[in-house]
């Protein structure tokens, strides 16, 4: 009998992430497969929406709306702050990201502008927003093993071995 994907599978996926001007944003060609548990959120919901039910074998494209991706785009997360905020960065530019402690934890942020002495910051997830369009081909799918289930995610090759 052929698994499908479904709760508590292990799958091994390779795929190419595109945005909607098809630039790749990311992808697994040419290296090792992305292997997840499936039903952990260890994928952006879209995605783990599109592979349940699919088998070893199976390729398929998906688009996925940034509701089920890295949502859309907070305004709320994008502020200006001073300059003096930056100790120790010489020339702050557009595009420059950074990991900030915020109230929440590590907040990573990127830089929008910088006007004078102050600098707009941006706390969505550089993917906020955007449609993602993935090319994806199902590699394998096997059961999860007990330990696996319990600890929420995969051992890779070589962690642990079950017989």
């Amino acid at each position: 009998m052929t698994m499908t994907i479904g709760k508590n599978a292990v799958v091994e996926i390779h795929y190419t992430l595109k945005n909607d001007a098809g630039e790749v944003l990311d992808s697994s060609a040419g290296g090792d497969p992305l292997m997840y548990l499936h039903g952990t959120h260890g994928l952006i919901q879209g995605l783990e929406n599109e592979l349940a039910g699919k088998k070893t074998g199976d390729s398929f494209k998906a688009v996925i709306p940034p509701a089920l991706a890295y949502g859309e785009v907070d305004p709320d997360l994008i502020h200006s702050i001073d300059k003096s905020m930056f100790r120790g960065v010489d020339k702050i530019e557009p595009g420059m990201s950074f990991t900030a402690q915020g109230e929440h934890g590590q907040q990573h942020i990127t830089v929008k502008a910088v006007e004078g002495d102050q600098v707009i910051i941006d706390g969505n997830h550089e993917m906020a927003g955007q449609t993602l369009h993935f090319d994806v081909e199902v590699v394998s799918v096997r059961e999860a093993t007990e330990e696996e289930i319990d600890h929420g995610h995969v051992h890779a090759h070589g962690d642990h071995h079950h017989h």
